[in-house]
């Protein structure tokens, strides 16, 4: 209690005949709490990088997602399996999450082709490749320009064009140009995607930012990506932060890579959550115009779940579960498509998909 409140108090105490009056602070007390005072005054992690409740958010979530990478979806007229850490919309509208109650199986006719590789698909009405990336309008934010949020826009969309959209990315080459828009003084972001892409494992995978497929087991059908999601920025604890949160569904239609001509499609679809910042280097030590990665959860359709940590998705064909080939995924029904919910809130195990 400070003296103006502990003066206040006095008066009312008089007034009301002296009723239940708190303990008046120590003087030992009163330091304690000016000290409190000063430290909440100075800026945050200035010049020495993030707070420490964001690191130890961060961290939080990269375990989270870790136990939540290798879920498998399920497709076509069999059980395929899925990848529960890559699929909802809690932002733009989609449908409920009553994925049990979806149909386990696809008609003929709503197989994707050559001709019609999104052909059965409700991502056949949605927007192609980058366009389905639209940037709101940037505003002043959290001590933050306007060209600071715009440039922090700017950025996330480049990077979830290069790391989810770029035909070199797809193929599995090192996406050079997702990775030079990340800050490289981040361990925990760029340098352990970094490692990641050159030592894949189940606690280090790729595949949590990165939509990378083995160019010597498929290749795209077309070029088209079809994508449906939405971008928000908000200020950060403290001035001197934007953050931009990403939700992006991406669906990926493909082909063996057979040089005799494969006409077989399947599809797999890639649910993306992603929370970046872009902060002050004047309150922050930072690199200039780079981002940080807060967040990154992902979740995958059409999967195949004993494959995880190899830093590659592994598309089933339809042909192969009618041989018997069993992706790893359970009898738990899960619908790529449902963006009702946040990644978080999904079951981190091995499904089945009931469409892709």
């Amino acid at each position: 209690m400070s003296d103006e409140e502990w003066a206040r108090f006095l008066r009312a105490a008089e007034q009301d005949g002296g009723a239940a009056a708190p303990k008046e602070p120590s003087a030992d007390e009163r330091a304690a709490r000016a000290a409190r005072v000063a430290r909440s005054a100075q800026p945050e992690g200035w010049r020495t990088g993030p707070a420490w409740r964001e690191i130890d958010g961060r961290a939080a979530r990269r375990r989270r997602l870790a136990a939540a990478l290798g879920l498998l979806l399920a497709a076509g007229l069999v059980v395929v399996a899925v990848r529960p850490g890559l699929v909802t919309d809690r932002f733009a509208g989609g449908g409920d999450t009553r994925a049990a109650q979806a149909p386990a199986t696809q008609s003929a006719d709503d197989l994707p082709t050559l001709k019609e590789p999104f052909r059965g698909s409700p991502a056949a009405g949605w927007a192609d490749g980058a366009a389905g990336i639209q940037v709101p309008e940037a505003k002043p934010v959290g001590g933050m320009s306007e060209k600071d949020v715009q440039h922090a826009l700017t950025s996330a969309k480049a990077l979830l064009v290069a790391a989810n959209l770029d035909p070199a990315t797809l193929r599995g080459e090192r996406p050079r140009a997702a990775l030079d828009l990340l800050d490289p003084l981040q361990a925990d972001g760029r340098v352990m995607l970094e490692k990641a892409l050159t030592d894949p494992g189940t606690d280090r995978d790729p595949l949590w930012v990165f939509s990378r497929f083995d160019a010597s087991e498929v290749r795209p059908a077309g070029n088209v990506v079809k994508v449906r999601g939405r971008l928000t920025y908000e200020r950060g604890e403290r001035d001197g932060q934007v953050l931009v949160h990403a939700d992006y569904t991406f669906v990926y239609p493909v082909v063996k890579a057979d040089p005799g001509g494969a006409t077989e499609v399947a599809r797999t679809v890639v649910r993306r959550q992603m929370t970046l910042a872009l902060y002050d280097p004047a309150k922050i030590r930072t690199t200039p115009g780079k981002l940080y990665v807060l967040r990154m959860e992902a979740s995958a359709g059409n999967d195949d779940c004993s494959r995880d940590g190899d830093g590659f998705l592994h598309p089933q064909f339809h042909s192969e579960l009618v041989a018997g080939e069993d992706g790893g995924g359970t009898g738990r029904l899960v619908d790529p498509y449902d963006r009702s919910k946040p990644l978080d809130e999904l079951s981190q195990e091995c499904g089945t998909v009931t469409r892709t």
